[in-house]
């Protein structure tokens, strides 16, 4: 069994892959179900579990293997100048409990009864008269073993980071994807008990007759609703914190530069967002029935948590000021990045105020919202890492002209896709039902083209990287960037290197 951190990487992004397209395929039935009003699935339970399916496809399986699990794996050692993690078995047995847990939950869909309880798993709907099939029970224990997964992981890159520094590499001075991981690792220790625990109760509830969740006991759904989204906000950041570190260092890379502009303020940044994004999870909750003072304390808090935000993002937009850049396809997937997160961002203090969020709740407004950070932010944060760091990873590269299509095609569909959900949520068209009237069939057929077009644009980077792979183009040939291979390792590897060892 492979225990090398640079083969558990590989095998990380092997699996998150094939998780994408899985749980992109489901977006694309989504789409197409709501393409025209009328239904073509044969029932609300079917489209329900195709929702469910897809959100925990794309966050646990695909976001949180690729960036964590996979640039985490293939980099943090090399950023520390360590030969490999600190527990390389931990390592391997941490990505090993990643595929029966995906069995577990795509497999929930072949089994009697159908999830359809939305990736949140809200009691009373999750609970034995609503979903009493054994399709919900495998949900739950397969993100019981993804959380050990996690878990499993987190203490490694935290005992990695805190251990494996030469004496003389201050943690200030840490790269800022090491800085990012260790943060989005103490993020995932603190919250992922607290999401064991809910759904260990509601396993409880389920079978053994508790009545943790249901008020005929003595229960309250809305206590699910405090520990999933002590969890789930939380969430957020750790799918999005390790893309941040990836995106400075390609910024950094490009703009040959020797770091991003505020390094130390970015690294602080990382540490509020990490710190606030346990004290805000009731913004997802206004309309529970919170009284005014604690809706009035999660709007000024959320709002507080763009701050920091607006540091790294100000801080990146200083970084690429007064340099030359080239365009090469991972510059533009950083920009648009930069971009689509700050739109996303903008959407989420709107949110975050009370009184508009208990007309926007569940409507198709927080649909684009999140998309625009998660869809938009982790994804193209994961395209541009994956392009950069392609000729270190293989010792190929991809075609330049096909690669930046790829972004530019991506871009103009996700935009078309998810932008006119904000209009839809604003007419107050609600999640999770799969029919609607006439009077929203414009905005949705809009964002059904935009979902086409990134269906093609899936087919055009799996192209690219198909053609990369079978014409072995080397970095120093034409078609790449020149000599980006040594740039990544000149940049990035050599001088930690002998900032590690030779000055200690």
């Amino acid at each position: 069994m492979a225990n090398s951190h640079k083969d558990i990487g590989t095998m990380y992004l092997m699996v998150g892959m094939w998780s994408g397209m899985g749980g992109f395929s489901l977006s694309w039935m989504i789409r197409l179900e709501l393409s025209r009003p009328g239904m073509w699935l044969p029932s609300v339970e079917l489209y329900n579990s195709i929702v469910t399916l897809h959100a925990i496809m794309m966050i646990f399986f695909f976001v949180m293997p690729v960036l964590i699990g996979g640039f985490g794996n293939w980099l943090l050692p090399l950023l520390l100048g360590a030969i490999d993690m600190s527990f390389p078995r931990v390592n391997a047995f941490s990505f090993w409990l990643v595929p029966p847990a995906l069995y577990m939950v795509v497999s929930s869909s072949f089994m009697d009864g159908l999830s359809g309880t939305g990736w949140t798993m809200y009691p009373p709907l999750s609970s034995t008269p609503y979903h009493g099939g054994i399709s919900t029970d495998m949900v739950i224990l397969g993100l019981h073993l993804a959380g050990v997964s996690s878990s499993a992981a987190s203490i490694n890159y935290l005992v990695t980071f805190l251990n494996v520094r030469g004496l003389a590499y201050k943690a200030e001075f840490a790269p800022p994807f090491a800085w990012a991981l260790t943060v989005t690792s103490f993020l995932l220790l603190i919250s992922i008990p607290v999401l064991a625990g809910g759904l260990t109760m509601l396993i409880l509830d389920r079978h053994f007759n508790c009545t943790f969740f249901d008020p005929a006991g003595g229960g309250d759904p809305v206590l699910f609703q405090h520990l999933f989204w002590f969890f789930g906000h939380p969430e957020v950041y750790v799918l999005i914190l390790p893309g941040f570190g990836l995106v400075s260092h390609v910024l950094v890379f490009y703009t040959k530069k020797l770091r991003v502009f505020g390094s130390v303020a970015m690294m602080y940044a990382m540490i509020s967002i990490g710190i606030l994004g346990f004290i805000v999870w009731g913004h997802h909750m206004f309309t529970v029935g919170l009284d005014v003072d604690t809706r009035f304390y999660f709007t000024a808090v959320t709002m507080l948590i763009a701050v920091p935000t607006g540091v790294k993002v100000f801080s990146w937009i200083a970084t690429v000021f007064g340099s030359f850049l080239s365009f090469e396809a991972p510059v533009l997937w950083v920009l648009g990045f930069i971009l689509k997160f700050t739109l996303g961002g903008i959407t989420g203090v709107i949110l975050s105020n009370a009184s508009l969020d208990v007309a926007l709740h569940d409507t198709y407004y927080v649909v684009a919202h999140f998309h625009y950070v998660l869809s938009m932010g982790a994804v193209f944060t994961i395209f541009a890492s994956f392009v950069h760091y392609f000729p270190f990873f293989t010792g190929n590269c991809m075609h330049r002209s096909w690669a930046r299509g790829h972004f530019f095609l991506t871009f103009i569909g996700v935009n078309l896709t998810f932008f006119p959900q904000h209009f839809l949520g604003l007419s107050g068209m609600p999640r999770r039902i799969p029919d609607y009237p006439i009077f929203y069939y414009y905005w949705n057929q809009w964002s059904s083209v935009g979902c086409a077009m990134v269906v093609c644009s899936v087919s055009l980077f799996l192209h690219t990287l198909l053609e990369a792979f079978l014409s072995c183009r080397r970095p120093m040939k034409v078609g790449c960037r020149p000599s980006s291979l040594e740039w990544v390792i000149g940049r990035g590897l050599f001088p930690v290197l002998r900032h590690t060892f030779v000055e200690v």
